[in-house]
């Protein structure tokens, strides 16, 4: 039997509830655990797939085409474990599973009430993560305690401590201290409600993780274990890291959080093993010198939108003991007043993926200077069909070249909507997405990279290279360095008479880890260090 960990959060939200799961669950594994994770969300969308970044950041894919909560991509670059369809739930997803069996007939005639059937489905499903070899399931619950939306969640979770067994659950609240300017110090009564509200559930936290701006101190540490019922040495403080949220796990070990589990499930592991991450800290928080990294997206104001990227970013900077500085450009600004002065300020440019009209010509104009000035270059999913489209116009000679999503009569369809999309209704969940493989061409930048011809990239697209073109674009130069194993489809582009132009139809920056950097983001920050060193002439052709 799996053992279960419960993490839930309280008195506001954005505590940062993913970073602290991903935390515990680093130092498991440093303790030589083996674990699963799952994020559940309150909320009546059936996933966050058809979800304005606005309203929820970036959609994370895993490899069998989940589309996820972001939470699913800290999971994976702090433990290094693939992540699954089975690894995110949220209300939407229990209500719609319990509905479509009682549709079927399953429930014998039964009426269907949130106590048993909801409770029962959710429990169900966090019980399908335990298996043999797996010792700890790590189970986040999104939201705060007293949200309705998240109420059925919190009662599946007490149930399971009570037919498991205490000592086979543990609950982890997470808490928000307010630190009072006026009054010059911090607030623990949030935190004392937030816990009453758990225990009117029937929930009795066995740790309490404090989120604060200000040290603790020991005093108030004592009078949060009085009022909430939690023992002294598991009241936890998790003070805001100066440098790197990396620093997370390594705050919680120095107060003996991963002990803390262990006693509570009676097993015994070596010390963790922390060697590798503090030196992968090291590496973020003391680097040997910056590089500017301008990002060219639709979302430039809303870093949640892009925060894969933002850490695969990271991830490539400390390969090279570089702080990597991002520099947001509105595609839109570009787009419409047409000024490049800020391009001439980064030492690379990045165009990741997005959808719809608004912005592309910002885009591929950045493009274009990359292209033309010899500026590091990375496209990613979108940022890879706007490559073509700037190669087609102002290389290949086709001056209205477009992709049918932005302008559908297009003289020249260079990127056309995909063949099995053409008759797709519903948006959810219907693109081309998780893991696909792809073969790389020998002698090529892609190649170097990965040391290998056959990889296997996520994705999450619907509009595709048209093939009908690819003759004219590499008769002029445009190299094809990745397909799919058919030949049938353009994975990858880059140009061969240029420091690092590679652009790629799958999202890279699902799979950076922090501790195995991904190699492209390796290489495109390598070529933007050994940029700092050239001229940074404006030039358009």
């Amino acid at each position: 039997m799996s053992q279960y960990i419960f993490i839930t959060g309280g008195v506001v939200s954005s505590l940062g509830k993913g970073i602290t799961a991903a935390s515990i669950g680093r130092l498991l594994i440093a303790r030589g655990l083996s674990l699963r994770m799952l994020k559940m969300d309150p909320y009546l969308n059936v996933d966050p797939g058809t979800m304005s970044p606005y309203q929820h950041g970036e959609v994370y894919v895993t490899d069998d085409g989940a589309e996820t909560d972001l939470d699913l991509g800290h999971y994976e670059r702090f433990t290094g474990q693939p992540t699954s369809k089975h690894s995110s739930i949220s209300s939407g997803r229990i209500y719609w599973n319990v509905l479509q069996k009682e549709r079927r007939g399953d429930y014998l005639g039964n009426t269907i009430q949130m106590i048993p059937h909801i409770t029962d489905e959710i429990k169900s499903h966090i019980r399908a993560l335990s298996a043999p070899d797996v010792d700890v399931v790590v189970v986040e619950i999104g939201g705060t305690v007293g949200d309705i939306e998240g109420l059925t969640f919190l009662e599946a979770i007490r149930q399971i401590g009570l037919e498991d067994g205490r000592e086979n659950v543990m609950y982890i609240h997470m808490t928000y201290l307010p630190y009072i300017r006026a009054a010059g110090e911090l607030k623990t009564k949030p935190s004392q409600q937030s816990v009453a509200k758990l225990r009117e559930i029937g929930i009795i936290p066995d740790a309490l993780i404090c989120r604060s701006e200000r040290p603790i101190g020991e005093d108030m540490r004592k009078k949060l274990s009085l009022f909430c019922t939690v023992p002294l040495h598991a009241v936890i403080e998790e003070q805001d890291v100066a440098r790197t949220i990396y620093e997370v796990p390594l705050v919680l070990s120095r107060q003996g959080l991963d002990e803390i589990v262990l006693r509570h499930f009676h097993a015994a592991h070596p010390p963790a093993v922390l060697n590798a991450w503090e030196e992968m800290v090291s590496s973020l928080a003391r680097p040997e010198g910056t590089v500017r990294i301008g990002i060219v997206g639709k979302y430039s104001e809303l870093p949640d939108a892009y925060k894969s990227l933002h850490e695969a970013l990271r991830h490539g900077g400390a390969a090279h003991r570089h702080a990597v500085e991002l520099v947001p450009l509105s595609a839109e600004e570009l787009e419409d007043h047409g000024t490049l002065d800020a391009l001439s300020t980064v030492d690379g440019l990045l165009v990741p993926g997005g959808f719809g009209k608004r912005g592309t010509e910002g885009k591929i104009t950045a493009i274009r200077y990359a292209r033309e000035n010899q500026l590091p270059f990375f496209g990613i999913c979108l940022g890879l069909q706007c490559a073509v489209i700037e190669f087609a116009r102002h290389v290949a000679g086709m001056a209205d070249a477009n992709s049918t999503e932005i302008e559908p009569d297009t003289p020249f369809p260079v990127v056309a909507l995909m063949a099995e999309q053409e008759q797709v209704v519903n948006l959810g969940g219907s693109m081309r997405l998780g893991a696909w493989p792809c073969t790389l061409k020998a002698n090529t930048q892609a190649f170097q990279a990965y040391g290998r011809t056959e990889i296997s990239e996520r994705h999450r697209h619907r509009y595709e290279v048209n093939n009908r073109y690819r003759p004219m674009l590499e008769e002029k130069g445009l190299l094809l360095s990745g397909l799919s194993p058919d030949g049938q489809l353009v994975e990858m582009v880059e140009l061969a008479d240029h420091p690092w132009f590679v652009a790629v139809q799958f999202h890279p920056e699902f799979k950076s880890q922090a501790l195995a950097p991904h190699p492209l983001f390796r290489d495109f920050i390598g070529a933007a260090i050994a940029r700092r060193s050239g001229p940074h002439s404006l030039r358009m052709g």
